[in-house]
């Protein structure tokens, strides 16, 4: 009997076991199994000078950054050819001498500051002038004597108000350091040459107020 005893005792304990066995292997389901190890995720880029970002759709900032220096070169090219063109055809000392520091002042911005950073952006310097520009110029090549100085005086007035506008509007706008800058430096020398204008235009009795 003792015998019996102890052979069903020995078939119970693998029994008792394999229940209290059974939490821990609930514990230890496959939902809670270590994951295997993925590889890191690269960070997302954060958008730069490129018109394209990190994830294959276009940058606008980084389109209007370009746009603003293919115009910054163009309007600066209009500058320096007008102003040899005042140089040539005004009588008066005052629009000569500022046809003259447009030719100086426009050429050292665009040489010094707009064109490398067109480089760094991957703009091409533009072949000629704008449409708008040539055909300024060809209207101001058509006169002479104090109408030449009052169509040149109003035209610098209206395109300096403009490209403040745009420099400053650029300034403010642009999240490339380089591009900021030099629409930082750009707005300083227009603010000074519109100042400029205004003076001239009181001193010939122009009026620029209208469009």
């Amino acid at each position: 009997m003792r015998t019996n005893r102890l052979s069903k005792g020995l078939l119970l304990f693998p029994a008792l076991m394999f229940l209290t066995g059974l939490p821990a292997l609930a514990q230890a389901s496959p939902g809670s199994m270590p994951q295997p190890t993925m590889p890191n995720q690269q960070p997302t880029t954060a958008p730069g000078t490129s018109p394209i970002d990190s994830s294959g759709a276009p940058n606008p900032q980084a389109i209007d950054d370009q746009d603003f220096v293919r115009k910054a070169l163009e309007g600066g090219a209009a500058e320096v050819q007008l102003g040899q063109l005042a140089e040539q055809k005004s009588q008066s000392d005052d629009v000569k001498q500022f046809g003259q520091k447009m030719v100086q002042d426009h050429t050292q911005l665009g040489d010094q500051v707009i064109k490398p950073v067109a480089k760094q952006l991957g703009v091409k310097e533009p072949k000629g002038l704008s449409k708008k520009d040539k055909q300024l110029v060809a209207s101001l090549e058509g006169l002479s004597g104090p109408q030449f100085d009052q169509e040149y005086i109003r035209a610098m007035v209206k395109d300096h108000k403009q490209d403040l506008k745009d420099f400053k509007s650029e300034a403010q706008m642009s999240q490339d350091p380089n591009v900021k800058k030099a629409a930082e430096e750009g707005t300083n020398v227009i603010s000074q040459h519109l100042q400029m204008i205004e003076q001239i235009a009181q001193n010939h009795n122009v009026a620029v107020n209208g469009k």
